[in-house]
């Protein structure tokens, strides 16, 4: 589903330019579940970036489900960033104003068709999420777990290919932090494909194929049975 081969990222600075990412190979195949990990600096959130179609790449090619990214029109980038890839962030990024449902129903508003069923898909991962009781409060009457349940029921919505998560549990408590991963878990054996970014070695944990990455190279992929 993803592919990245060479793949480099660098920014413009007063003296030139500073690298963040050198030579990224990187698959992932529909259904896994990867945690990318490595400490602050190392490039991990600008690949997840760049994976998310929120950022280019330097150098280097990136495919997303057998196309190159590079290939096409920012209209259809940005088809895919809202239709086919799911967003988890560590700050839950809910509109206050707006109902629990109604937020999960955002992504939907700029898709080029709202279903007819979109107020049952909502609701139906309200449920997933064990929200359904709460489809109605605003995200202020929420705990921070609940915010970001609801944050990942919004990332499902279109019935994305990919959900990505950049530390979902940062803002977190132990506990609140711990239902977060075990959803993540459940929603992979769903068949969900789950990419999370993270530096918490218990968010990592979960995951059954950890990449690390330092200074902008993948030190060691590893895959857990």
């Amino acid at each position: 589903m993803i592919s990245l081969r060479s793949v480099t990222k660098s920014y413009a600075t007063g003296n030139g330019s500073a690298p963040v990412l050198r030579d990224i190979d990187l698959d992932v195949a529909a259904g896994e579940l990867v945690a990318i990990v490595g400490p602050s600096g190392s490039g991990k959130t600008t690949l997840m970036n760049i994976m998310g179609c929120l950022d280019q790449p330097s150098g280097g090619s990136y495919r997303f489900d057998g196309v190159d990214v590079s290939t096409l029109s920012d209209r259809e980038v940005s088809r895919i960033r809202n239709e086919k890839i799911g967003f988890v962030f560590q700050l839950f990024h809910l509109l206050p104003h707006l109902t629990v449902r109604d937020n999960v129903l955002l992504p939907l508003l700029y898709a080029p068709r709202y279903p007819d069923d979109a107020a049952r898909r909502a609701d139906e991962l309200l449920d997933l999420v064990g929200l359904a009781e709460r489809k109605t409060y605003v995200p202020g009457q929420l705990s921070g777990g609940q915010q970001q349940r609801v944050s990942i029921a919004r990332a499902l919505i279109n019935r994305p290919r990919v959900v990505l998560a950049d530390e979902p549990t940062g803002n977190l408590d132990s506990e609140s932090g711990g239902s977060i991963l075990a959803l993540f878990h459940e929603l992979n054996e769903l068949g969900h494909t789950i990419i999370l970014v993270t530096h918490s070695e218990a968010t990592a944990a979960i995951a059954r194929r950890t990449v690390e990455i330092v200074d902008g190279r993948i030190r060691a992929d590893e895959a857990r049975s």
